[in-house]
């Protein structure tokens, strides 16, 4: 179940940048679009409040999760079968 985030969205809603949204959050350019392409294997809370104060919105305006494909095996799934994981 891949975690999407949207924050593209609620970029364009907020007629805001990339560069003024990292500035703004206090994160760089580069850390907010490995956020915001997918590639982060996880988020602080300060990080998501902030960008939630921020873009004045709630954590799931930013964050949704989305079915698994079929055959597509995700790490829940894999430590679901190996009790060590």
């Amino acid at each position: 179940m891949p975690i999407v985030v949207d924050i593209d969205v609620m970029l364009a809603r907020r007629k805001m940048s990339v560069g003024e949204l990292a500035d703004r959050v206090g994160i760089t350019p580069a850390n907010l679009a490995v956020l915001k392409n997918g590639r982060a294997k996880a988020v602080r809370f300060s990080t998501l409040e902030a960008l939630c104060e921020v873009l004045d919105c709630q954590p799931g305006d930013l964050l949704r999760r989305e079915p698994a494909q079929a055959g597509v095996a995700t790490t829940a799934d894999a430590s679901e079968d190996d009790p060590a994981a």
